[in-house]
């Protein structure tokens, strides 16, 4: 059966019912009066920018550092390996992950005291499995600064200790952040309020120390970090009203100053979204004609489609199914497909089933179709008949005059 590609131009407003407040009405005319050194905002699906102070300023990072070294053990190691702990000499102050020099722990255990507990012993660790030395890995990390396009960013380690080559921009830690957030082995990482380490013997249960993630469901990330030349740092995710986005705020006065800027800073860069539900499950997407039947067919998705808009953005839904359908046709059985755009590019894609029994069509169905399909043809023939009758009774007509006429001629 041809199948029909049909593109419908979404109204925004009908495809939600009417928004209370538009996104541009609820939107903050400016971006919040932040006092951090510099901060920046990004879309999580586009890398738009959204907002920012002083994005390409270079600054030390702390323990931001340590989503550098995430990226690189997630890349070159097996979540699953079991690695030595290496020696490490900490000094006063420092974060831990509190291993033993020779302890056998798994990378993935690793990285969750990495990023929830800051842990130093695991940043050496990990480097050291992942290039053998930390000067070869710290080597590692600024290659590969250059080729993520981290332009204001250098590293002399993998912890986040203070140099005159540890540093990065707030430009640079929203683009790392949106490359980690991509990788789905890293996102429960960054999002865990607690984790089981189950390599340790027994396992034991950690606690995150960003608060910023603790204290806000909707915070899916990422890194915090302070040093005294630093000042106090976050590289943040959150998602709320169907949009996801990164910050980073470098340089705040305290802990507590830096986790209520990134919100105030979320906070508006949400604001400038409204949620659209293109695509709900048990409401029909479209509806197909059905053969031998009056009512169309209508066809839903199993899952919903939910997306943020920004105003000026163009939002479309097109389907592709068939002109028509025949029975029998199950309950739930796939017809087709759907696929949400924004501004031309694809946002989602969902499977369309049919939302009813659709009974395999009986013989006086065919029949009547196929009656009804060449009423033409048979007007035509009975036509054609008619013409026939009527050219055969006009000669038998004719015969009999002729007749009667030859008769006459006798008699006289």
């Amino acid at each position: 059966m041809k199948l029909l590609t049909c593109c419908l131009a979404v109204v925004v407003g009908l495809i939600a019912g009417p928004a209370t407040v538009s996104a541009a009405a609820a939107a903050t005319e400016s971006p919040p009066g932040i006092e951090a050194k510099s901060w920046s905002l990004i879309d999580a699906r586009t890398g738009d920018n959204l907002a920012g102070k002083a994005v390409n300023r270079r600054l030390p990072m702390a323990s931001t550092t340590k989503m550098m070294t995430a990226y690189l053990a997630l890349r070159m190691l097996p979540m699953n390996e079991a690695v030595r702990a290496a020696e490490y000499r900490a000094i006063p102050g420092e974060s831990l992950m509190g291993l033993e020099a020779g302890q056998k722990v798994s990378v993935r255990d690793l990285l969750y005291g990495l990023i929830m507990l800051s842990g130093n012993d695991a940043a050496v660790t990990l480097a050291q499995a992942v290039s053998g030395t930390v000067p070869r890995f710290t080597g590692l990390m600024n290659r590969t600064a250059r080729w993520l396009g981290l332009r204001n960013t250098s590293y002399e380690n993998p912890v986040g200790l203070d140099g005159p080559d540890q540093y990065s921009s707030a430009g640079d830690l929203v683009r790392l952040g949106r490359v980690l957030m991509a990788m789905p082995r890293f996102r429960p990482i960054a999002a865990a309020r607690t984790a089981t380490l189950r390599s340790y013997n027994p396992p034991i249960e950690i606690e995150t120390g960003n608060e910023f993630v603790r204290d806000n469901p909707w915070a899916i990330g990422i890194k915090t970090g302070h040093t005294l030349k630093a000042g106090y740092v976050l590289a943040s995710d959150g998602r709320r009203r169907a949009t996801e986005l990164i910050a980073s705020v470098m340089g705040a006065a305290s802990e507590t100053a830096r986790d209520a800027e990134t919100v105030e800073l979320l906070d508006y860069g949400f604001s400038l979204y409204d949620k659209r539900v293109p695509i709900r499950t048990k409401r029909p997407v479209a509806r197909v004609p059905v053969r031998f039947e009056d009512r169309d067919l209508p066809v839903t998705s199993p899952r919903s489609i939910r997306i943020g808009v920004r105003e000026g953005e163009s939002l479309e839904l097109s389907t592709d199914l068939p002109e028509e359908v025949e029975g029998p046709i199950r309950k739930g059985e796939r017809i087709g497909s759907a696929t949400v755009r924004l501004d031309g590019e694809v946002v989602g894609r969902a499977p369309l089933l049919s939302g009813r029994k659709v009974a395999e069509p009986g013989i006086f169905d065919r029949a009547v179709e196929a009656v009804t399909s060449n009423r033409v043809y048979i007007l035509i023939g009975l036509s054609a008949i008619l013409v026939l009758l009527l050219l055969y009774r006009r000669h038998k007509e004719r015969e009999m005059r002729t007749r009667l006429a030859r008769a006459g001629r006798r008699r006289r």
